[in-house]
């Protein structure tokens, strides 16, 4: 890993860590929590609220070229939410725009990249976003790209449900934000990013 370590986290208001009173959301929490003792992290969120994978598709290469250091080691994060299916996108759409936003960061940009799913909404029906949790996983996993399930372990979860009963909307609050950084950090952050816990 380089001395010189940049992370662009791109995705909704999730990714922005709406709702959260600490205002740290997913993002920084899992930073708080990862060793930067010999490798300081440049941390470069760049939400968007209420954007789906059409619009981030569309946006994102613009806005993270533009701050990418050819010194550094760049490394992108993408934080997906649910807004293809308030948008009525088809899984196929979904597949397709995930898909090219990987395949322009790998090959293009030569951004490392890191897969965060959708976590579990309350007014949405499960067996369609599970549904959308398997397109997102299947894309990943035929680019060997790390991807992070956050549905399946807080669909049932009860702090989950309790605090995004409490939240009342898409966005968790401090509890929700607290077990999906959990999870990320449990699966593959550190190997990802070549150190030690």
């Amino acid at each position: 890993m380089s001395d010189n370590l940049r992370i662009f986290f791109i995705g909704d208001e999730l990714v922005a860590g709406y709702g959260d009173a600490r205002a740290l959301g997913w993002t920084g929490r899992v930073l708080a929590r990862t060793n930067q003792e010999d490798t300081p992290i440049m941390s470069i969120p760049l939400p968007f609220p209420g954007e789906d994978t059409a619009h981030l598709m569309i946006r994102w290469q613009e806005e993270v070229n533009k701050r990418i250091d050819p010194q550094a080691d760049n490394r992108l994060v993408i934080g997906l939410g649910t807004h293809d299916i308030d948008n009525g996108h088809s899984m196929a759409r979904c597949r397709l725009h995930l898909a090219n936003i990987i395949d322009i960061a790998e090959q293009r940009s030569h951004l490392s990249t890191f897969v965060v799913g959708p976590p579990p909404r309350r007014d949405v029906p499960e067996n369609v976003q599970r549904q959308l949790v398997k397109v997102y996983k299947y894309v990943c996993e035929r680019r060997k790209i790390p991807f992070v399930d956050t549905y399946t372990p807080l669909v049932s979860h009860k702090q989950w449900n309790t605090d995004m009963a409490i939240s009342g909307s898409y966005t968790p609050r401090q509890a929700g934000y607290g077990l999906i950084a959990w999870l990320v950090l449990h699966s593959g952050w550190n190997e990802w990013l070549g150190i030690e816990n």
